[in-house]
């Protein structure tokens, strides 16, 4: 089972929104059956099997076991992924494009900055799944407190100054054998934790 799947299929995606079958999706993080599920999540068995057939079907999980119980095979399922997150590309006629209006201010430019990553890096696992290579990647996440809206203006600007700093170091636009990297650095407030 992976950590985190992407789902970029639009009929997939429109599959694991339905409320039962993000349920089912949600308790097949162990292996079961129609019977179990159905126990489980509070619907009759057949009900359960025709959920079941369409998650199988989106491959959004995978058959672990069959069992044979007198005349009837029992399928064992699980899901493919502990997460899954959909992709802009399964709404790609209105995927949110970064390019557009590029304003580094902007919470909404940042939030099509975050779908332009999940599309991409979508994409990337996808590749590096089929080749069967793994895929290079780094990142960093950190929370930081500041005391004033100054502080943080001057954290940022610093921040972009050295980040140019380091990408004109390392930058190589004539390196025949190098390969081209996307750098995504973003601040914002963190969410307010409930107490």
């Amino acid at each position: 089972m992976l950590e985190v799947a992407v789902i970029e299929d639009p009929a997939a995606a429109e599959v694991s929104l339905d409320p039962v079958r993000r349920k089912l999706l949600a308790a097949l993080a162990e292996p079961g059956s129609a019977t179990t599920l159905a126990a489980r999540v509070g619907l009759a068995r057949q009900k359960v099997n025709y959920h079941l057939r369409a998650l199988e079907r989106h491959g959004l999980i995978e058959l672990v076991e069959e069992r044979k119980k007198g005349n009837v095979t029992e399928r064992v399922m699980r899901a493919t992924a502990a997460s899954y997150v959909i992709s802009p590309t399964a709404m790609a006629d209105v995927a949110p494009d970064p390019d557009r209006a590029p304003d580094q201010l902007s919470a909404r430019w940042l939030l099509a900055l975050a779908a332009r990553l999940v599309r991409e890096i979508g994409e990337l696992i996808t590749g590096a799944t089929a080749a069967r290579q793994r895929l290079a990647t780094y990142g960093i996440d950190a929370e930081i407190r500041f005391a004033t809206a100054a502080e943080r203006a001057a954290f940022a600007e610093e921040l972009g100054d050295t980040v140019k700093n380091l990408v004109g170091k390392y930058h190589d636009e004539k390196s025949a054998g190098g390969r081209k990297h996307r750098l995504v650095v973003a601040l914002h407030p963190s969410l307010k934790k409930e107490q």
